[in-house]
């Protein structure tokens, strides 16, 4: 690992912040859709929302940090393919996390479900109710959720080519407690 360059804490500290609350994210998402509707579902499908409003929001910092704090280069040698690989999962994977926050909510207000940020306050009404519109949501909602599952999954494996086959360190530089980051 010597000469390489690893993500700063807050670069760290964002990235792993928002794997958490996928982790959390997801299996609620399939857990709470096959439930009997009853109060357990509506408080499920309120902390869904709640979740999906700070990844929104975490996603926006993280983003605003980024651009004013390039992340280290590629290790030299890494082929372009995966150079291009990289950057298009990145920018798809920030899309979604903007994306699938916004439809969930369209989807919800068009639904005329309130959406509620853990109990603290209501999300301002930007759709009135259209049946129509829910429905597309819902249907782009779980499009982008397949997506970003299949994105997220091809993200863990070139890390581990990283760190397995060409042992090059990437997987390191945003371990937490990775070397002397920078802030």
């Amino acid at each position: 690992m010597t000469g390489l360059h690893t993500y700063g804490n807050v670069a760290r500290s964002f990235h792993w912040l928002i794997a958490v609350l996928l982790v959390l994210q997801v299996p609620l998402a399939f857990y709470m859709v096959d439930q009997p509707l009853g109060p357990a579902k509506l408080g499920n499908y309120a902390t869904h929302k709640s979740i999906g409003l700070l990844i929104f929001s975490v996603t926006a910092l993280r983003l605003a940090w980024r651009l004013t704090h390039p992340a280290p280069p590629l290790p030299a040698g890494t082929p372009g393919w995966q150079r291009i690989a990289a950057r298009l999962t990145q920018v798809v994977l920030y899309a979604l996390m903007f994306l699938m926050p916004l439809t969930g909510l369209l989807r919800s207000q068009a639904a005329n479900f309130p959406v509620s940020f853990f109990g603290l306050f209501t999300v301002p009404t930007v759709v009135g109710v259209n049946e129509e519109l829910s429905r597309g949501m819902a249907a782009a909602h779980e499009m982008q959720g397949t997506i970003l599952l299949l994105l997220v999954g091809a993200h863990g494996l070139a890390a581990l080519h990283h760190h397995f086959v060409r042992k090059d360190g990437v997987l390191r530089s945003m371990l937490p407690l990775a070397g002397r980051g920078r802030p």
